[in-house]
């Protein structure tokens, strides 16, 4: 059993460090050599981050000629080892081997690792932005992508979505970069001029996964329902059989059984009903060329970019996508659209028409029709401007559609805005919400806020201030009120308050003081709900009002008191530990159990020099015991972690103290002692003998 300790704040303070690495220029005089040409890219963390892709680029390989490559930051050298004692650059290199056979069996044949380091487990993209080293590793990002010219670039989800990884995140950041920067000729200049490299503009950019639900089985695509209905995702059955006559799922169950260091040896076999087999997903980001939101078949994704279209589509090549002035409109105002088109690099278009498909209600000044033919590898563009309906439903996305239609064929396109009231209120986002809002919107991606459910945390039975942010998306200066709608359990300084006139285009807040007077509900770290308590906002003008959510997310909390006589002996003296006993069975991940099965107790003081910590543990079946040279990693067995954020207000662990405290070890020769280590914080590194008690 794990147990997880959140402690309050002490004294002490812990520094940032580590470099990153540098990227090795090419000489000035060196041009490249022939290299690969892909047609889809994955770009990922580490290895086997590929894996749940494998049965969709084996089948692509195999039915459509698809040639794949992964791109993976760094070799995962700072991971678990499952079946050794190697950790750093050996376990790196072991890692590699992994990969490379596992991506072999569907197929991949081209691995490209950045050797970048792989620190420690992080859920902090701007950590691992900070440590791995922006410029230098979308450089490296952009020259694979140029050298290699994939038509399809797919990644992982790059939000702060709860339990994604930091390290997932920003290379998922780095992937949506890096499609831009590639195209650009301002990006990078010295990949052109030193090293004989050209922009390339990949057609596709996907992440892996889908938001909504699905049946299993063959009509797993089809029957997908996006959570965003403007959501455009894609489905690959991995039941599909292939020429050895297993199916692709099998397939990939066998190429995650060669991952062995990260314990996936023993991965169940893959279900052998049809019904039971799941598609693999993906959610469309960006496309540069026209794409049918209706195909569903598993070349879909493939479709005017590797694959020609479909009869009566445009010729490959040719791009056509929108942009907008701004993503927020309030009913009523009105959106600058802007339609590209460009010729392939070997035909002319012509005869080139583009019509918008707009929402009902919504209005549309601009002709589509182009004056003369778009000649071979040039680009046109057509602005309209469209206003969006008086009496648009607020707080959800719309379509806005382009068809183009030219002798050779037709093609569609899409583009997400969002409706919002004249003055939208907002629950204030945590810091690294934020910092990833701000990034999707300068980067041209803002629909992907709607990976994000916004919350806040509260200690239980406390108080905290929950602050409203403001926007006037409208066209004349609004003022109003704001309304806060809480669940029982929870109290508010006034349900209602009002914010001052805001011009257009102008940010305000409001701020609660929020309550918690009912100390006995689930904290997050418990089931039901999860601690998550949904909240109400409404923001009302005189052009209306509407209604957005959020949530409270309740986090236990207790005070430390001074510590009484007595030694570290494992023993707690009468009066050593004077403060209440805590129940740490309300922190553990996975499937409750009962007391009998899996828990504990535990009691902290504080002394002038540190923080004292006894644990009572009930495990009703021992964990594989490791060796006291293996004593690291402490979450893939018996443990208990204890983590300290010395200031109260560390986003990340990197300025944290952070133990994992292994209670037997495997080394009968000295009685199976127990052992600790520093892990996952910026001095990582075994503790000290434990005191002969």
């Amino acid at each position: 059993m794990r147990i997880k300790g959140f402690l309050l704040p002490t004294a002490l303070a812990l520094a940032v460090a580590g470099a990153p690495a540098t990227a090795v220029a090419a000489p000035a005089d060196v041009r490249p050599a022939k290299a690969v040409d892909l047609d889809v890219l994955f770009v990922s963390a580490h290895p086997d981050d590929e894996a749940g892709s494998l049965a969709t680029l084996g089948q692509w390989k195999e039915k459509y000629g698809a040639k794949a490559g992964v791109v993976t930051i760094t070799r995962g050298e700072g991971g678990g080892n499952a079946v050794g004692l190697e950790e750093g650059p050996p376990l790196g290199i072991i890692r590699e081997r992994e990969e490379r056979t596992a991506i072999g069996k569907a197929g991949v044949e081209n691995l490209y690792n950045l050797d970048r380091v792989d620190f420690w487990y992080t859920a902090s993209a701007p950590l691992s932005e900070q440590i791995w080293g922006h410029d230098d590793t979308l450089g490296q990002i952009v020259r694979v992508i140029r050298t290699t010219r994939p038509e399809i670039i797919m990644t992982m989800n790059p939000s702060p979505t709860p339990g994604n990884h930091g390290n997932h995140q920003q290379a998922a950041r780095f992937a949506a970069e890096a499609f831009a920067a590639a195209a650009d000729p301002n990006a990078f200049p010295e990949q052109l001029s030193a090293e004989g490299l050209t922009p390339f503009r990949a057609a596709k950019f996907l992440r892996s996964g889908g938001t909504g639900s699905s049946a299993a089985g063959p009509q797993c695509a089809t029957s997908f329902t996006p959570t965003v209905p403007t959501d455009q995702v894609f489905g690959v059955w991995e039941g599909t059989a292939s020429a050895s006559g297993k199916t692709w799922a099998e397939i990939e169950v066998d190429a995650r059984r060669e991952y062995v260091t990260q314990g996936w040896a023993g991965t169940a076999a893959a279900p052998t009903d049809p019904t039971k087999i799941r598609c693999d997903f993906y959610t469309l980001i960006d496309s540069r060329v026209p794409y049918d939101p209706a195909d569903t078949s598993p070349e879909a994704i493939l479709r005017g970019s590797v694959l020609p279209p479909v009869t009566g589509g445009l010729p490959k090549g040719t791009e056509l996508y929108l942009t907008t002035d701004r993503f927020d409109l309030a009913p009523g105002a009105t959106v600058e659209v802007t339609a590209h088109l460009r010729a392939p690099h070997n035909r002319a278009l012509v005869k080139p028409r583009i019509d918008l498909r707009l929402p009902a209600g919504w209005k549309v000044k601009g002709s589509g029709v182009l004056n003369s033919d778009v000649p071979s590898g040039k680009e046109r563009t057509r602005k309209f401007t469209v206003t969006v309906a008086a009496d648009a439903a607020t707080f959800q996305q719309q379509l806005i559609g382009a068809t183009l239609t030219t002798r050779q064929g037709a093609g569609r396109t899409d583009r997400a805005v969002r409706v919002v009231a004249d003055v939208r209120g907002t629950l204030e986002p945590l810091p690294e919400v934020g910092t990833f809002r701000t990034w999707a919107g300068e980067g041209g991606y803002p629909q992907l806020d709607t990976l994000i459910k916004p919350v806040l945390t509260i200690g239980s039975g406390q108080q905290r201030t929950v602050r409203i942010d403001l926007r006037n998306h409208g066209r004349v200066s609004r003022s109003g009120t704001v309304t806060l709608g809480l669940p029982a359990g929870f109290t508010a300084d006034a349900a209602t308050k009002s914010y001052p006139a805001l011009a257009p285009g102008a940010t305000g807040a409001v701020t609660f003081t929020v309550t918690n007077t009912d100390a006995t509900l689930p904290t997050a770290n418990e089931g039901g709900t999860d601690g998550d308590y949904g909240i109400t906002i409404t923001t009302t003008s005189a052009a209306g009002s509407t209604v957005e959510t959020g949530a409270l997310e309740i986090v236990p909390t207790t005070e430390v008191p001074a510590a009484g006589a007595g030694t570290v002996d494992g023993v707690a003296s009468p009066g050593e530990y004077p403060g209440p006993e805590l129940d740490f069975s309300r922190i553990w991940e996975g499937q409750a159990t009962t007391p009998q099965d899996a828990s504990a107790t535990g009691r902290i003081a504080w002394t002038a020099d540190g923080l004292k910590v006894i644990v009572q543990v009930t495990d009703d079946v021992l964990g594989k015991k490791v060796v006291p040279q293996d004593c690291k990693r402490q979450r893939r067995t018996d443990s208990v972690e204890i983590i300290v954020d010395p200031k109260g207000n560390s986003t990340d662990t990197s300025t944290v103290f952070k133990a994992g405290i292994f209670p037997i070890t495997d080394d009968p020769a000295n009685g199976d002692p127990p052992c600790w280590q520093r892990d996952a914080d910026n001095r990582q590194g075994p503790g000290r003998p434990p005191h002969p008690g």
